[in-house]
């Protein structure tokens, strides 16, 4: 499968945040992640909906948007309105994650499922056949440049074996602490969608990083 490199927007310049991922897509990222955390389920605030709108006409990049928000349900319209590619929602959040991913689809765009360092795989044998994309945290979500929890290499492998034995080539994101030296790890793995925030936006030279994480070198 493809390597894709998804950078994200929480360590990008918020004053620059359509100049930032015009940089990212030059530099030949594929996605831009858009972390939207409300304060509730993880303990800290973002941004919303109409940040995304406004980023949309000025970038061309897969809007990966995670959403980091209690019930997320409720907003779901509101992403795609907003020009959400993909909508990741996560289990913990969720009173009935299976009718979240269904109705996600539903709105024309793919739906992906993630969980907590915390949260065992298997929660998400029930959710596979559901979500075009599973993410695995390998950070506490809610806050950049944490340092990558080695244990989510297990995790990223038995999300991958869950694919392939349902027969599905799904893919699987890892977010939290990749850098050009640990992401070929998580590639191996059976990573093959990076999300990367300081490893890119406070890169010397982007174009070099987005390479560097591809390649895991």
């Amino acid at each position: 499968m493809k390597i894709k490199i998804s950078p994200s927007v929480l360590s990008c310049d918020f004053s620059k945040m359509g100049d930032d991922m015009n940089r990212v897509a030059e530099a030949g990222a594929e996605y831009v992640h858009l972390d939207v955390m409300d304060g509730m389920f993880v303990p800290n605030i973002s941004f919303g909906a109409p940040v995304i709108k406004c980023c949309r006409p000025v970038c061309g990049l897969v809007f990966d948007t995670h959403l980091m928000i209690n019930e997320p349900i409720r907003y779901i319209d509101d992403f795609v309105k907003a020009g959400s590619d993909i909508i990741t929602v996560h289990t913990e959040a969720c009173s009935d994650c299976a009718e979240t991913l269904r109705y996600i689809r539903s709105c024309g765009v793919k739906a992906g499922v993630t969980i907590k360092p915390a949260t065992p795989v298997s929660v998400l044998e029930p959710l596979v056949g559901l979500a075009d994309m599973i993410l695995i945290m390998s950070v506490e979500p809610g806050f950049g440049g944490q340092k990558f929890i080695l244990s989510a290499l297990d995790k990223i492998k038995q999300a991958r074996a869950l694919t392939e034995a349902a027969g599905l080539d799904t893919d699987i994101e890892v977010d939290g602490g990749i850098t050009p030296e640990n992401a070929a790890e998580v590639i191996k793995a059976g990573a093959n969608v990076i999300v990367a925030g300081s490893a890119v936006f406070k890169a010397a030279n982007m174009s070099e990083a987005v390479k560097a994480l591809r390649c895991g070198q």
